[in-house]
């Protein structure tokens, strides 16, 4: 059943029809009398009996200029013009002989055929000119929008399209409104805003009216309220009707809903004013035949770009937010796999050792007890470390370290380090390469031992027991670097940009005295730490020999005083 809307529609085109038909008609007969009187004055027939060729002329030019009506029209003048004023006896519609009764007849089909074929040729050119240049909006459309990645700019520029294409049909606004995370409908863009009868914002019925369209996946219409006097009222009302409403105001406003299946996920409000073509949007004109479908499946091309935008928008986030949720997962799988073993490793050796001081039937000697009290304080200062590393890595991650930094000269901040790890240390030479002229650095003391210690921690955990461990310092430009080096297995080539990743380890590596592997953590601290305070940190392999090298560098400010 056809809508009122199209009713409307045929009614304002069968207007311009009617005019078109009166100027065709009057150009075919003036034409036709024309060529009749330029034969009958200069006395062309029957001195040249195929001069009624001009009419079919005639005819194909009025066909392809201006349609099939005008060709038949300049047909039938032609007809009875020809026979009035050229076919003996003359000034009357009587014909003599049978053979110009038949060339009059032949002419007349001759020339509605040729018409019709002209008409209809024109016809298809100009429907193939027409999806010539909507295949190119569409186009131009769907590569304007897949340019851009922030979704209010993809809904405008579907928006502004909307009002450009469909101005000559009255629509001068659209907007586009969304969902918000509360499920509130929110207006996201609008384009085209025309302040001349209507407001640009929302009003409180435009509102209600766009939800109970989303709610009921129904195109509503809203028109004013002509009762309520214009000089009374400071913001529009408006009335709710049906989209088959028969009233229509200057302007209106249409809800129509954004459709993915049976899902409604947007609204598109147009703002139109009366026009001489009726903007005509039902869908179901889809299964109809000729113009009608074009106009409406060209339209909603527009509306189904739009609702794909949206739901690529909706299916992006979705996917980051599922990305996100592994990505948490692993993280938190990788944490107790890392962490669990290492803090069990320590909590058992502490056990164990303060058991076996505990117990009353053993008499232990002095010795045997104080390697106890070692294993008890070497362990938990492993634990401790442990910890460290976690609530570090935890306050870079989050943004939340703040150093609090003071000058201090890093030879003596590298001698507190190596006191506090003597236990660990323990049978290890310490080759220090530290000149005496090195200026102060502004540096957080915690947090550059924690440097430290991770480091000399790692070159302890990784090299053979009787190996060297070397320190050296050294003022360079503007920075002092510090290298610690050792000479164990090195750093496959592989792993040398990885080993300060979070939870990586280097497999397949011998260890030394210390067989428990570590976190993965203790490098990846130190990177945050360093980097928080200006400077870099990198590992490079011994050049000919075996063994890796850190490095890691601060800057040099400058000592106000």
């Amino acid at each position: 059943m056809r809508s009122i809307d199209h009713l409307l529609f045929l009614g304002a085109r069968a207007e311009q029809r009617r005019k078109r038909y009166i100027i065709d008609a009057l150009v075919a007969a003036i034409s036709s009398f024309f060529i009749t009187l330029c034969i009958y004055v200069f006395k062309l027939y029957p001195k040249i009996p195929s001069i009624s060729l001009l009419y079919i002329v005639l005819v194909l030019l009025l066909a392809s200029r201006r349609g099939l009506y005008a060709a038949i029209v300049a047909s039938v003048v032609a007809f009875f013009s020809f026979d009035y004023y050229l076919i003996t006896p003359l000034y009357n519609f009587t014909i003599g002989t049978l053979e110009e009764w038949l060339a009059l007849f032949v002419f007349l089909i001759v020339s509605i055929i040729t018409g019709q074929l002209a008409s209809a040729l024109r016809q298809r050119a100009e429907e193939a000119t027409q999806r010539e240049q909507e295949t190119r909006t569409l186009y131009e459309l769907v590569n304007a929008t897949t340019s851009e990645e922030d979704l209010d700019r993809q809904l405008s520029i579907v928006a502004e399209a909307i009002v450009e294409v469909f101005s000559d049909a009255g629509v001068y606004s659209c907007a586009i409104l969304l969902s918000d995370d509360v499920g509130k409908l929110a207006l996201r863009v609008e384009t085209g805003q025309s302040t001349k009868s209507l407001q640009p914002q929302l009003t409180a019925d435009e509102e209600a009216t766009a939800i109970l369209a989303m709610r009921q996946g129904e195109m509503i219409d809203l028109y004013h309220d002509v009762t309520v006097s214009q000089s009374s009222r400071q913001s529009p009302h408006w009335i709710r009707r049906a989209l088959g409403a028969e009233k229509r105001d200057a302007s209106y406003a249409r809800m129509i809903p954004l459709m993915i299946g049976q899902r409604c996920v947007g609204v598109v409000r147009l703002l139109v004013e009366k026009h001489g073509r009726s903007l005509v949007v039902d869908r179901e004109q889809t299964s109809g035949k000729g113009q009608m479908h074009s106009q409406v499946a060209f339209f909603w091309t527009f509306l189904d770009q739009a609702a794909a935008i949206i739901e690529r928008a909706r299916l992006h986030r979705e996917s980051l937010q599922v990305e996100l949720l592994q990505r948490t997962d692993a993280l938190r799988s990788a944490l107790l796999s890392s962490v669990s073993h290492d803090l069990r490793t320590p909590l058992s050796s502490i056990k164990a050792a303060a058991s076996s001081l505990l117990q009353e039937d053993v008499q232990w000697d002095e010795e045997t007890r104080s390697s106890f009290v070692q294993a008890i304080e070497r362990e938990a200062d492993r634990l401790n470390r442990l910890v460290g590393n976690l609530l570090d890595m935890s306050r870079i991650e989050g943004g939340a370290l703040r150093s609090e930094k003071e000058w201090y000269p890093i030879d003596e901040l590298i001698h507190d380090v190596l006191g506090h790890m003597h236990l660990l240390l323990q049978g290890r030479e310490i080759r220090m390469m530290i000149p005496e002229d090195l200026p102060p650095v502004e540096l957080d003391y915690l947090q550059m031992d924690q440097v430290l210690t991770n480091l000399l921690e790692n070159a302890e955990r990784y090299t053979p027991a009787a190996s060297p461990i070397e320190i050296a310092v050294e003022r360079i430009d503007d920075h002092i670097e510090v290298r610690i080096g050792d000479y164990g297995p090195g750093v496959p080539a592989e792993d040398v940009e990885r080993i300060f990743d979070k939870f990586y380890r280097v497999l397949n590596i011998r260890q030394g005295r210390n067989s428990a592997m570590g976190s993965g953590l203790g490098l990846a601290v130190c990177r945050g730490l360093v980097e928080a305070h200006g400077g870099r940190i990198w590992a490079e392999n011994r050049a000919g020999e075996k063994g890796a090298v850190f490095h890691f560098t601060l800057p040099l400010g400058k000592v106000n005083g």
